[in-house]
């Protein structure tokens, strides 16, 4: 596992080369448990592919990856789930549902030994997204399938591959739009400047503090310079 500081536009960037994932890493083979825990931490997952057979490995790094709760370039499910004491299993929703009815809701529920709890789907949900609430542990980010070796392959199989959502097709080897490559991944990081002004000093442009575009409160700013500092607001 190496670490390397890389600078994508004026910010230093954290960039963790994870060792290779296998088939069974989500089990623990290989060191596996290890290394995608690692990826848990991350604000965006780089899976660099083989354009030769991209996906092959695509696939089965996905596989890997879902297994340990990582969601990839998805948003959470926009449904609630709340236990309560009692009242049995209520479901209601505002769209119509093709995927689940309080049948199915609650034989996944009783798997999970609640008997009594309110579920409001938002939008036409499946078994999948209600069990990723229930269990709680999911995390969501963005992903770049990073398609290396493209000089390796026809102009015609590059537009194809090209066409595919979230792909950068890249050569290591030639040095081929490794520059479009890191304005994807500012792209994906979503970030915020934040720029701090001291009373009756003119603001440091020069060393920003940076925040997630989606948590870019007064809060969060707090909290990203010290724990502490919202316990001296008034």
């Amino acid at each position: 596992m190496a670490t390397v500081m890389q600078k994508i536009k004026d910010i230093e960037d954290e960039l963790l080369d994870l060792p290779g994932i296998i088939e069974g890493a989500k089990d623990g083979k290989g060191r596996g448990r290890q290394v995608i825990s690692t990826a848990r931490t991350c604000n965006c997952i780089l899976i660099v592919l083989d354009a030769i057979k991209p996906v092959t490995h695509k696939r089965l790094i996905e596989k890997e990856l879902e297994g340990f709760g990582i969601r990839l370039n998805k948003e959470p499910p926009n449904l609630t789930f709340r236990k309560k004491d009692k009242g049995g299993i209520n479901l209601t929703s505002t769209v119509t549902n093709t995927h689940l009815d309080l049948e199915t809701v609650k034989a996944i529920c009783s798997e999970y030994r609640i008997h009594n709890a309110d579920i409001n789907l938002r939008y036409d949900a499946t078994a999948d997204d209600l069990i990723d609430v229930i269990e709680g542990s999911r995390v969501y980010m963005p992903c770049i399938y990073a398609l290396n070796k493209i000089d390796q392959i026809t102009l015609e199989e590059l537009e194809i591959l090209d066409k595919l959502p979230h792909y950068c097709p890249v050569s290591a080897h030639l040095e081929w739009n490794l520059d479009g490559l890191l304005e994807k991944v500012w792209e994906y990081l979503d970030l915020t400047r934040i720029y701090t002004k001291p009373k009756g000093v003119n603001p440091d442009y020069e060393d920003p503090v940076i925040l997630s575009s989606k948590r870019r409160t007064v809060e969060d700013f707090c909290n990203r310079i010290h724990k502490d500092m919202l316990k001296q607001f008034k």
